[in-house]
Formats: structure tokens, sequence, C-alpha cells
């Protein structure tokens, strides 16, 4: 079945469906979900979907443009107990400290303070022997530089809603990271993303949503969800020259080896 390695269900534009999306996910197909903290707030909204159902896994961690109220000392030092509380919890269905990274693209928080907490955060992900989800925007070079720099190699992750080209998948992989794909290699423009999954090789390939954002064609623009992956298996069926069915088992695989499931 398909594994969806990368979702925000709690996100406030399921606020109206969430049950019935959700609940509707293994009876089309969408085997398992792990769906992703991004700031404070969320780390309790996706342990409450992590418990209520049965397919649904998450990770923990702050987004590099949510870090800024770790700032305080205070603030941070009661969300570290918290990460470490929760990742250390069996009942929390906890597979990995993310989605944590750096994110270049808007000009705050601070890029000092993104790069102190992605490698504080990576740091933790070495102590609960957990992988990382790691989200990089506009800043290939030193997201790089930081994963060499903590040895991640050792840690393991995603390279999340991957967005450089071949030469810098490239390295990536040779850190032994998987590489994530979703929507966006339908899209017309996407000519880098689609060099880079014809590229890798099968067994470092993971499916994604980031739902509720980048939904695939023919429904780019609107919500997306876990039920549009079949888009993104056929697409990369197409480029890669095997059956969507090998797309959908070998992904699965990785995404379970990934997240030790």
């Amino acid at each position: 079945m398909i594994f969806d390695s990368h979702a925000h269900y709690n996100d406030r534009a399921f606020d109206e469906d969430r049950d019935r999306v959700l609940s509707s996910l293994p009876a089309s197909g969408i085997g398992t979900v792990v769906n992703i903290a991004n700031d404070i707030d969320s780390i309790g909204q996706c342990l409450e979907l992590s418990a209520a159902y049965p397919h649904v896994y998450c990770a923990l961690g702050i987004h590099p443009s949510d870090c800024a109220p770790l700032a305080d000392a205070e603030v941070a030092e009661a969300t570290m107990a918290l990460l470490r509380e929760k990742l250390t919890d069996p009942a929390s269905k906890a597979v990995a400290v993310g989605e944590i990274g750096l994110d270049y693209y808007w000009p705050e928080p601070d890029r000092e303070l993104e790069r102190h907490w992605f490698r504080r955060q990576l740091d933790l992900a070495r102590e609960v022997g957990l992988p990382v989800v790691i989200h990089s925007r506009d800043a290939a070079q030193d997201t790089l530089n930081i994963l060499k720099e903590q040895h991640a190699e050792q840690i393991g992750g995603v390279i999340h809603c991957f967005s450089y080209g071949v030469e810098m998948a490239r390295e990536f992989l040779k850190l032994g990271f998987y590489i994530g794909i979703g929507g966006v290699l339908t899209f017309k423009n996407a000519r880098k993303l689609k060099e880079v999954a014809a590229m890798v090789p099968a067994d470092r390939i993971l499916l994604e949503t980031d739902c509720p954002y980048l939904a695939p064609v023919p429904f780019r623009g609107k919500r997306n969800c876990s039920l549009y992956l079949p888009h993104v298996v056929r697409a990369l069926s197409e480029i890669r020259g095997v059956s969507e069915e090998e797309i959908i088992r070998i992904t699965e695989e990785n995404a379970r080896r990934m997240y030790r499931l």
C-alpha cells in the first residue's frame, strides 16, 4: 500500500473533514501516514492524531521558519524537554525528529538561530536514536555543510520535498539520506526534480504529500491529501520505466526501513 512519508493533517485546512479523510485512507490504498510537526503547538496535535488512528505515526520537531520563539531560553528548554519526553515514549508513535532544517526563502527568523536549532535537533535525534526529516529551502550548501559537520550519516533521514538539482542530490545520497518526492513531480516546470527522480537509486525514494500543500496535477492549487498520491506514483512510474505497483512496493519498503517500522 502507499506510504505517505510526510503530511500535515493537523493543519487547519482539514478542520472540517479531518476524521473523514484520515478514516478513508486505508480503504483507498493509503496504508501508512507520518504526520509531521512544525511548531510548538503542532507537537500536541500530531500526538493526538497518531493516538487516534492506527495507520498514522508522527515526527516531532521545530521547523526552521517557526524557531523564533526558541530565542527565549525558557521556551527553548521547555520545548527540548517536551520533545525528548515524547520522542522516547513508545506510546507517542514518534518515528523521527522533524521537520527540522533551514529555510532561507524568508528573511526571518535569523539565520544563525535557524542553524543553531538545526544543529541542536540533529543532536537530539542522535540522542534518542531516531532519523530526521529535513526541510531545506534555498539553503542547499548550508544544509549539506551542517549535515556533514554533525556526521548526520550516523543519524539518517530524508531530504523532504526535494527542490535541488542532480548534483546536490548526489551529495545527500552520499550521506545515506533518502529523497522525498511529491506532487511537484507532476508540474510542467519540474525539470530538475524529474531529472533527480530518474537518477535516485530505487531504494532511496520516498513518496510524500506535504499536504495540505503542493497538490499534484490535476489538483494543483487545491488542498492536497494522501488520496492524490497515485498521481505521483504514475509520474514516477513513467519517468523510471517501471510499473506503478513496483513504485508503490519499493517506496513503502523504503519508508518502513527509514522510519524503522
